[in-house]
């Protein structure tokens, strides 16, 4: 204890972190209990009923004809596209500057991904750049609604129909977001979701979804997702496990009944970040300082992460750490420069410049105001020194 004559020292302010899923499972934590309890006295662990009742429901939410569980997000990206028959020889068109996953699993089939650059700004394939990369042996293009940002994904779909080329949206950063009225997903012919821990919804491992309008294609994916069988001890062609498990399922089911206030929350957030940074002298146009997360007219973006791009990137997170601020880097290599698929195409500006600048800050439901105003300040702090 200090002397009574001095004053008792102030207990450390709490960081923020860059994420905190407990301020997003405590409130519900009986009700998930509850479901998971269900599952676990009902022994049916594998296509439980809960697993159709999730897709029934997500296909509501994201405007979806069908939608098929999966076990993560990479494996739907890799169910798609197996289902559309890539192989040894094709070719498919992947934006540079995103996770591994989404050019991994072309690798994985024996066909060659084709990194294409990103726009310098908002970071996703463009029909400019697509129109650059695309020959006569593209069979698929990977378009990545990055960070919850929608790309230009139905002038993409308009640019490969006419070369019968699908397209494969990866949502796994975006659901819910919007390109017009319309749901990320619901543009190409298949769409690619991921349920990991820290995306938009949630789930507590690993999990997935495909959405898709056509159903013979969809009753291909159901094969391919059982080991490609169509009934027991009768498989036509080679699959895989890529069942959603009904535990995760059960978990989501609860979780997906809030995504909509969640969403709300994310938006407000966001907000709230443009105007504390537009107060604090930080984030205009062309600020070499600091460059705010572009969200277009016509685009509602979903904010999975809230990206900054920032000259002294390093430094500023460094300096973060300090001030009890959790930050992010996603991605400090672009794919054409990874090991695994070198030699790359050569130079791609601006996924490599990228790559240089980008760094998250806190996002997400449940982060108060006072917390926002403590990360913008931190980081004027550091634009000041």
């Amino acid at each position: 204890m200090p002397p009574a004559s001095e004053p008792a020292a102030s207990p450390p302010e709490p960081g923020v972190p860059l994420f905190d899923l407990a301020r997003q499972h405590r409130p519900l934590r009986a009700e998930l209990l509850a479901a998971l309890e269900a599952v676990v006295d009902s022994g049916q662990f594998i296509h439980g009923p809960a697993v159709a009742r999730l897709e029934a429901a997500l296909g509501a939410a994201l405007g979806a004809r069908h939608v098929l569980g999966v076990s993560s997000g990479t494996d739907a990206l890799l169910l798609g596209l197996m289902a559309l028959g890539i192989g040894p020889g094709d070719e498919v068109v992947v934006p540079a500057f995103t996770f591994v996953a989404s050019a991994n699993v072309v690798a994985r089939l024996g066909a060659r991904p084709v990194f294409a650059d990103v726009h310098p700004a908002e970071l996703v394939l463009t029909p400019e750049e697509l129109e650059r990369r695309l020959s006569p042996r593209t069979r698929a293009v990977i378009p990545v609604h990055l960070f919850g940002l929608p790309c230009r994904v139905d002038e993409l779909v308009a640019q490969c129909a006419p070369r019968d080329i699908p397209v494969l949206e990866d949502c796994a950063q975006a659901t819910f977001a919007r390109l017009g009225a319309r749901q990320v997903g619901s543009f190409g012919r298949l769409g690619a979701f991921s349920f990991f821990p820290t995306k938009n919804l949630g789930g507590f491992g690993d999990g997935g979804a495909l959405s898709v309008a056509d159903g013979e294609l969809l009753a291909r994916l159901r094969r391919l997702r059982d080991q490609g069988g169509r009934a027991r001890d009768d498989y036509t062609e080679l699959g895989g496990n890529f069942r959603l498990d009904t535990l995760q399922a059960a978990v989501l089911e609860v979780k997906l009944r809030r995504a909509e206030a969640w969403q709300a929350e994310r938006r407000a957030v966001a907000g709230r970040y443009a105007a504390l940074f537009s107060q604090a002298g930080l984030g205009a146009p062309g600020d070499e300082r600091l460059q705010l997360p572009p969200c277009p007219a016509g685009r509602e973006h979903a904010w999975n992460l809230y990206v900054v791009q920032a000259a002294r990137r390093e430094e500023l997170r460094a300096h973060l750490q300090t001030r009890g601020v959790g930050a992010g880097v996603y991605y400090s290599r672009p794919l054409h420069l990874q090991p695994c698929f070198a030699p790359g195409p050569g130079r791609l500006p601006a996924a490599e410049r990228a790559a240089e600048r980008v760094l998250a800050l806190p996002c997400y439901p449940g982060l108060t105001p006072p917390e926002q105003e403590r990360v913008v300040a931190a980081v004027a702090e550091f634009a000041r020194a």
